[in-house]
């Protein structure tokens, strides 16, 4: 990115500079750089299973590939890996395979039942390595016995639209799947397992990263009941009945398989948060972390950061510029009929709350280069947002009651598009004050 936030006239290119601040965010995320650390030498004599999941696993498999190239064990390498339509990478031994996210298809179910073959088929002697991303959840999509695979999605898609958390989320999917919650971990006892997650949950827990596929499951079956009831999602027969019986419980981490499990976590949204801490402060400007862990609705969270930036701006007017960084997942309550991820919904409150307030800027978007299901990473926000948008027929409060962001961002032209970044280390937020 820009070493400064002006250009050689001294005028400020707040854009330009947000713009690469988020470059540095997803830099710090890349697979060729956070994998190989962390891949040992294989000291096994058997075989070396590669399986995955998720928006980076591509990615990380082909990182993979590359550092046993030069350890010389590449020959030694099989393995599949499922990732979302349009984040494949090109890799020679391990196959890759595309499917639907957030709402699973019959591609991810068919992958995950072929990555759980590979791994009920191992030894002792082999090692499964695995490679776990935001994004796995929707991906192995192979529904527990006794649920179809539209039962599945159907509840993936009303737990979308609710509101909830992705831990909650998360607890609900490892149980009505046959791969999540420390199943897979299962299904490939005596061999050695080694996953290497990139991390797009806050706090960081690896049962909820992909929902845990290879990590013990503090949660339960009845939290998950619990979780449907609240959020009054009407789920299908056959999901209750497991839910009601303990054919539908998790393992724990009391189980002994786990003792030859080893899960680490390669990057994490705090990586993200300190590789454009720094960015920023080379540049000049001083810096507010808010942390990478934040939640709570989109909108919401836009407008208490709205408040903030106005606070600041008043009370350190001597210390400006200053940027606001901040990550997490926000949640949409979707109530409208309009289209938008958390990033751009997110923004949109931001930029109503901020009422067209000179010198202040943001970003909001995902680092997987995707914000929601839409086509763009995010949005930015500049202080005559409010203005364009009703130039061409966009009021902030009614489109936020429609969940419009996107139509908004998109009509004055500030969205951002970068295409799949094939990484994940979740949202990526800041507000530029000058």
């Amino acid at each position: 990115m820009s070493k400064s936030i002006t250009n050689d006239a001294g005028t400020i290119l707040a854009p330009e500079f947000l713009r690469g601040l988020f470059s540095s965010a997803v830099a710090a995320a890349d697979p060729m750089t956070c994998v190989p650390p962390s891949l040992p030498s294989p000291a096994v004599t058997g075989r070396i299973v590669v399986v995955g999941a998720g928006k980076a696993s591509a990615a990380m498999a082909l990182a993979v590939e590359r550092q046993a190239d030069k350890q010389g064990w590449r020959d030694r390498l099989e393995g599949l890996v499922v990732t979302r339509y349009g984040h494949g990478a090109d890799c020679d031994s391990i196959e890759i395979i595309e499917a639907a996210h957030p709402v699973p298809d019959a591609a991810g179910a068919d992958a995950a039942r072929r990555i759980q073959a590979l791994a009920s088929g191992l030894t002792s002697d082999d090692l499964l390595l695995c490679l776990i991303s935001g994004g796995g959840s929707a991906l192995l999509a192979a529904p527990a016995d006794g649920i179809s695979a539209d039962e599945k999605a159907a509840v993936t898609r009303a737990l979308l639209r609710s509101g909830a958390p992705i831990g909650e989320m998360n607890c609900v999917r490892k149980h009505i799947s046959a791969i999540k919650g420390g199943r897979l971990a299962r299904s490939a006892a005596p061999a050695r397992v080694l996953s290497l997650m990139i991390s797009d949950v806050p706090g960081d827990d690896p049962s909820v990263i992909a929902s845990g596929p290879t990590v013990p499951d503090p949660t339960t079956r009845h939290e998950a009941l619990e979780i449907l009831t609240r959020y009054r999602i009407d789920a299908p027969a056959s999901v209750t009945t497991l839910l009601n019986s303990p054919a539908g419980e998790t393992p724990k981490p009391d189980d002994p398989l786990f003792a030859y499990v080893e899960n680490v976590i390669v990057s994490r949204p705090s990586d993200m948060l300190a590789a454009t801490e720094m960015a920023a402060h080379e540049a000049g400007c001083a810096v507010v972390s808010l942390g990478a862990d934040l939640e709570g609705e989109a909108r919401d969270v836009g407008a208490q950061h709205a408040a903030l930036a106005l606070r600041l701006q008043k009370e350190r007017a001597g210390e400006l510029p200053l940027v606001i960084l901040s990550g997490g997942e926000t949640t949409v309550t979707v109530t409208g009929d309009g289209r938008g991820g958390r990033n751009a919904e997110y923004a949109l409150g931001l930029a109503h709350a901020l009422s067209g307030a000179t010198g202040i800027h943001a970003i909001a978007c995902d680092t997987d280069g995707i914000d929601g299901v839409e086509d763009n990473a995010g949005v930015l926000v500049t202080p005559d947002t409010l203005d364009r948008a009703c130039a061409v027929g966009f009021e902030a409060a009614e489109t936020l009651a429609r969940n419009d962001a996107y139509g908004l961002f998109s009509a004055i032209d500030d969205l951002v598009v970068t295409g799949p970044t094939r990484t994940n280390v979740n949202d990526f937020r800041a507000i530029l004050i000058t």
